[in-house]
């Protein structure tokens, strides 16, 4: 159950931030200026349907641990719930309010976070920690594409 607990977290939060992403990825997001390195826009969803299945996972194996270490892992879950709040926040920043500049500052506050989280999570489940790698690729990636639209459209 608390699997299901953890992966139905990480669905809300992706379904929160597509309700930011929505409407702009058709009216506004075509328009802009992109790099040559963009992603078509189909690869968007499954990728991030991944990724979130990895930090449920992640914080799943973490949550198993709170026997063990329970103040360690109420502060790595804590961490765990800024990035995903800091993640939609970006969806909100860059395509709610159609702002690559505000975008940006969010990915960065975004990556610090997740780079946070895995120090964390490292101390707790080694499994978890690596779980999260392809997410801070990912944002790594995104955060890039963010810096090259802002510049191009500024």
């Amino acid at each position: 159950m608390s699997l299901l607990f953890f992966i139905a977290a990480a669905g809300i939060v992706q379904f929160a931030g597509s309700l930011f992403t929505f409407e702009a990825v058709i009216n506004w997001y075509p328009s802009l200026n992109k790099p040559a390195f963009n992603p078509p826009s189909w690869i968007f969803a499954p990728v991030w349907t991944i990724l979130y299945l990895l930090i449920a996972l992640s914080g799943w194996l973490v949550w198993k641990k709170r026997g063990e270490k329970k103040s360690l892992v109420d502060f790595a879950l804590t961490a765990y719930s800024l990035q995903l709040f800091l993640n939609v926040l970006w969806s909100y920043l860059f395509f709610q309010l159609r702002s690559p500049a505000a975008g940006m500052a969010g990915i960065i506050f975004l990556w610090a976070a997740i780079v946070w989280n895995m120090n964390i999570f490292r101390k707790i489940s080694k499994k978890a920690f690596y779980l999260l790698a392809p997410y801070l690729a990912w944002v790594s990636f995104a955060a890039i594409l963010n810096f090259a639209v802002w510049r191009l459209n500024a």
